[in-house]
């Protein structure tokens, strides 16, 4: 199910997730809602889940920076949420998302999957859309 405005995802979105098995966060994985792509995976405390639930825009708990974190709020590459999955333990989401601007990931690709193993040898599935150190300077 779509989400087609703000408040019918908030009307549904009451949902308990156990953030106690991973002390206080949980996996959440973006995909694409068109394309079926996998985007990138990272975690959301309880305050980023409200977040994500009262703006429709994804927010993750950053844990290498050790703060709440607005997908785009430096990039633009915002995340509007789409649709909602929730695994069956309910300490997992999927959350697919209409991925506004050109990439997902920090390293300048648009998944952050872009890395490929074949036998020993890493291949790059991917093209560069925009340059990191013009994006965050030297923060990234």
């Amino acid at each position: 199910m779509a989400f087609d405005n703000i408040f019918e995802f908030k009307r549904v979105s009451k949902m308990k997730l156990d953030f106690e098995k991973m002390d206080g966060l949980i996996p959440v994985i973006a995909q694409d809602y068109e394309t079926g792509e996998v985007l990138m995976m990272a975690f959301m405390n309880q305050e980023s889940w409200k977040l994500t639930k009262e703006t429709g825009i994804v927010h993750y708990w950053s844990r290498s920076r050790n703060k709440l974190w607005k997908k785009g709020e430096s990039s633009g590459n915002v995340q509007e949420v789409k649709e909602i999955r929730v695994d069956c333990d309910n300490d997992c989401l999927l959350i697919k998302v209409n991925q506004i601007g050109e990439a997902a990931c920090h390293t300048g690709y648009r998944s952050c999957f872009f890395r490929v193993l074949k036998g020993d040898a890493e291949v790059i599935d991917g093209v560069k859309v925009f340059d990191p150190e013009k994006v965050y300077g030297g923060s990234k």
